[in-house]
């Protein structure tokens, strides 16, 4: 796939082994069944090392996949609320809600309005007032109460991520 005349060639060990007609580092790279790779297309001349490929892609993906394997993925929970929710209901939701921020994930908080409801608006947003309060400790608004067609959402985020410090405490034990 190298298409120049001429390429400066690096060994396996890191050293440079100086320019060679591109078959002839090619032959050389055969001799020690290696691949010679291109790395530095634009240099004048191209740069090329001598490497196992197949060794060097492996480990490549290695290395994204403990890197993905280390990052946090964060969830959005969704807690529905109808304009008329009672006391109680409201209250067992409410704990719902606090658990989903306290494990650190987003909450979704959907007001959904049936038939006639829509028209009373300000009842919905009323209840997304008295939940953003209830969770005020532990959370802040990252989008604020929003109209979408029949729903009215609030999007919540956890203020700490309280696991997190949980696991700190375990390993300083």
């Amino acid at each position: 796939m190298i298409r120049v005349k001429e390429v400066t060639v690096i060994g396996t060990d890191g050293e440079q082994l100086g320019n060679f007609p591109t078959r002839e580092a090619i032959a050389l790279a055969q001799d020690q069944d290696l691949d010679l790779v291109e790395v530095s297309p634009n240099a004048n001349p191209p740069v090329c090392r001598i490497m196992d490929w197949g060794k060097h892609k492996y480990k490549q993906n290695k290395r994204a996949h403990e890197a993905k394997k280390n990052q946090k993925v964060i969830h959005v929970k969704e807690v529905k609320f109808r304009p008329n929710t009672d006391r109680h209901d409201f209250d067992f939701k409410i704990k719902h809600l606090q658990r989903f921020l306290e494990a650190g994930d987003k909450a979704k908080v959907v007001i959904f309005f049936k038939g006639r409801e829509i028209v009373h608006r300000t009842g919905g947003t009323k209840i997304l007032q008295r939940i953003a309060e209830a969770v005020e400790d532990i959370s802040t608004i990252e989008q604020s109460p929003k109209q979408e067609g029949r729903h009215l959402t609030m999007i919540l985020v956890s203020k700490g991520k309280k696991k997190e410090i949980k696991s700190a405490t375990v390993a300083e034990s």
